[in-house]
């Protein structure tokens, strides 16, 4: 059984905005502790004619606890009301006058008064009922005693401390209410938007199933059905129809994916396998189909997840950019594993140069003219955000632009040690 470590104590107030407020306990414990010292020494010895050394020990008993009130009130308490009793038991021992104060003088009052605050503001209603029955006990028990009589001031401290207990515990229950109300209405909000977010996820997902997932069916289908419905197709056309309706229905698989990842909420559509390296290949010969020339270089080394997919989509968003900007335009593509070179002198960097890196490049000259002409003049300019967003996630670098002759470059660099996904 592992032993649970309790958190220190907070002060009174520690948990208000301003910091006046926060000070505003320590303050007043330490008015109060300076004020009272001397003035109860002062007083018992003075007034009502006690030994200054038995004074002072009382004084001490009574005014510095005012300080671990402010962190630790009922420890306090079971310190000064033992003091105030003995206090109260050692004016017996002394002639006083009749006119002042027993069993409590009026700082004792005071400083006790000061106590019983923070006990409300910190203790509840069962320890403060308990603080009072012992305080009208004491009294009581000690107006047997009373050297000069009974008298109503006997009764002060007792309906002044139920006054200030009753107090304190309403603000605190007041400002408990209030904070328990707060956390409630931020609860409220954080379901508000997460109800918002996720109605909009389901919307997307709506969007996508209706209009691009349809879409995508209708050419699987009529891919797949043109040998039967076209007569006497050459092979190679037959051959072109079978690649469309392959590339298809791979799409359709990523979009189901999506769609699941959009509808639910833990996910789980990403439990399927994604796409890595030895999937580029497919993109290229794909692109290769639709009258892209394109020189692959592969690479088959072993990558974390989440690089090979990164380097897949990269590849798949510059190659589709190709196909629809530049149609017909040579391509080069490469993936390789640059590993790190000795350095004569540490780096001054974060350290994520001298680590092991995947390069992905892809490469397109200027479109041919005529007769190919690109199938989109302008784009949205979502594609190469989202590069630089995978590539952002995973550590990497990304320089995607024109190049002077009319063609388009895209370098992408992705960390393969774990140190540099941050």
């Amino acid at each position: 059984m592992t032993a649970v470590e309790e958190e220190p104590p907070r002060a009174l107030l520690a948990g208000a905005s301003r910091r006046w407020v926060r000070l505003l306990p320590w303050a007043v414990a330490f008015v109060l502790s300076v004020a009272l010292l001397p003035t109860t020494i002062q007083v018992l010895t003075a007034d009502y004619g006690l030994n200054g050394g038995l004074a002072s020990a009382l004084a001490v008993a009574q005014a510095a606890p005012l300080l671990l009130a402010v962190v630790r009130p009922l420890q306090a308490w079971y310190v000064i009301f033992a003091a105030d009793v003995a206090g109260a038991l050692a004016l017996l021992t002394v002639d006083f006058k009749a006119q002042l104060l027993w069993p409590f003088p009026p700082m004792e009052i005071v400083g006790y008064v000061g106590l019983c605050l923070a006990l409300g503001l910190r203790e509840p209603r069962r320890t403060l009922l308990l603080v009072w029955l012992a305080t009208a006990g004491a009294n009581v028990a000690l107006g047997f005693f009373a050297p000069n009589g009974t008298s109503a001031m006997n009764v002060l401290l007792t309906i002044l401390s139920g006054v200030v207990l009753v107090l304190g515990g309403a603000l605190r229950e007041r400002y408990d209410a209030q904070r328990r109300l707060a956390e409630q209405e931020t609860i409220s909000e954080a379901e508000r938007d997460r109800r918002t977010l996720l109605e909009e996820r389901a919307r997307i997902a709506r969007e996508l199933h209706d209009v691009v997932a349809h879409h995508m069916s209708v050419i699987t289908v009529q891919a797949d059905t043109a040998a039967y419905r076209l007569e006497r197709l050459p092979p190679d056309v037959q051959e072109e129809f079978t690649s469309i309706a392959a590339t298809s229905r791979e799409s359709l698989g990523e979009m189901r994916r999506l769609l699941g990842v959009l509808r639910n909420e833990e996910a789980n559509g990403e439990l399927a396998p994604q796409p890595g390296l030895t999937r580029i290949g497919q993109l290229v010969e794909a692109t290769a189909r639709a009258g892209v020339p394109v020189e692959f270089t592969p690479c088959d080394a072993d990558v974390p997840e989440a690089v090979g997919l990164s380097a897949y989509r990269i590849v798949q968003e510059a190659l589709a950019n190709v196909v629809r900007h530049a149609p017909g335009a040579p391509t080069q593509v490469s993936v390789s594993v640059s590993q790190p070179e000795p350095m004569s002198e540490p780096t001054t960097e974060s350290g994520s140069e001298d680590s092991a890196r995947l390069t992905v490049l892809v490469v397109n000259g200027p479109s041919p003219q005529p007769p190919a002409a690109p199938l989109e003049e302008g784009g949205t300019g979502h594609g190469l955000v989202g590069m630089r967003e995978r590539v952002r996630l995973v550590g990497g670098t990304l320089d995607a632009g024109p190049l002077p002759d009319g063609g388009f470059r895209v370098a992408a660099q992705l960390p393969l040690t774990e140190k540099d996904f941050t």
